[in-house]
């Protein structure tokens, strides 16, 4: 069995707002998703929810403020799952709540590192 990270991805649109009754199906969504993944013995981690907050270092120790300077596009979070081919962890990630609300899921492998 292989590990594999989805990435969660979703424009960065700070004027898209969710009501609390929004909010709450949104999050509804996910635990269900991700219930299921543990269900069929394929969460590996379950990741983490990802911040606003952040700076981005640069060659030349140059220090910016915040991960978005230069993109619209917003790494949310992710989580790592096992599975047996790339495929496979792609018709995981196809079940993701993310895509209902116009982002993206992005499937890599993880190496290991040499040691």
């Amino acid at each position: 069995m292989n590990e594999f990270v989805l990435i969660f991805r979703n424009d960065f649109r700070p004027e898209l707002k969710f009501s609390p009754d929004e909010m709450q199906a949104i999050m509804q969504k996910w635990q269900a998703w991700m219930g299921g993944i543990a269900a069929d013995g394929k969460l590996a981690s379950t990741g983490n929810r990802l911040g606003a907050e952040g700076k981005t270092i640069k060659p030349g120790n140059l220090v910016t403020n915040g991960p978005y300077a230069e993109i619209k596009e917003i790494v949310g979070g992710y989580i790592i799952v096992s599975a047996d081919t790339i495929d496979e962890a792609a018709d995981i990630a196809k079940g993701c709540p993310i895509l209902t609300v116009g982002g993206n899921v992005e499937v890599r492998d993880i190496v290991p590192m040499s040691r």
